[in-house]
């Protein structure tokens, strides 16, 4: 039996989704305030998510669900691992480090990779689709906000091996649409895919503080230079 996934998915999560595009972190970003320090702990986030996703698909790439939707030209480790040289230098590998957010959605990974694995079609549909949904203009706005060259810090946004992101969007969806999975599993993964959402939540919302606390720092060095800017052309005036 199969159901029409991808649209209860599309509908199901249009609140979640609409809540993560509405944390602080994330609605700075796309203004194109990004402080360099909170992005690349994201970074590092994501880079143990993607590698606990990545084996677990890897592992179960012949399961009776998740062959339908094995892609390994979707993979983003060795992007964030391209990205992770770039921010934090060649010993990054024990500088990135996993924030307790972070712990917790491993964690839920391979829980259900052991228990249910069909519940990874939500995670891959959460990371991966907006990834390509959204990936090019994110792009954009990081090299605008950091200053960053083309092709550096922004691996994560490249999938090489998909050359129309739109095409290939289509085939993925309607690969979902033809999971051999009943109702009763199809709305598992619609809550599997809300929770992905709250999980992906709290890694924004870790970032917050960091991201406010450089704000303020930068308001003041601003507003510090305009006092002192203020007080010389003062004097040469007298």
């Amino acid at each position: 039996m199969s159901v029409n996934l991808a649209t209860m998915l599309r509908e199901g999560t249009k609140k979640s989704h609409t809540m993560a595009e509405n944390v602080g972190f994330v609605k700075c970003f796309l203004k194109g305030v990004v402080e360099p320090k909170s992005y690349r702990k994201l970074v590092a986030n994501l880079y143990f998510v993607y590698s606990a996703m990545e084996e677990e698909m890897e592992k179960l790439k012949d399961h009776p669900v998740l062959s339908h939707i094995y892609y390994p030209e979707l993979n983003r480790k060795q992007s964030l691992e391209q990205d992770l040289q770039y921010y934090f230098g060649a010993h990054w590998k024990k500088e990135a480090i996993l924030s307790e957010a972070g712990e917790e959605y491993v964690a839920r990974i391979r829980e259900i990779a052991k228990t249910q694995p069909e519940l990874l079609v939500a995670h891959s549909y959460t990371r991966y689709l907006g990834d390509l949904s959204g990936g090019q203009i994110l792009k954009k706005i990081s090299q605008r906000a950091m200053n960053l060259s083309d092709g550096e810090g922004t691996a994560f946004y490249e999938f090489a091996d998909i050359p129309d992101e739109k095409e290939f969007k289509n085939k993925y969806r309607q690969a979902m649409d033809e999971l051999p999975v009943d109702m009763a599993t199809a709305e598992q993964i619609v809550d599997e895919a809300n929770d992905a959402f709250g999980m992906n939540m709290k890694l924004f919302q870790e970032l917050e503080g960091n991201l406010i606390k450089a704000i303020g720092t930068m308001l003041f060095n601003t507003l510090t230079r305009r006092r002192t800017r203020g007080s010389t052309e003062t004097e040469l005036a007298t």
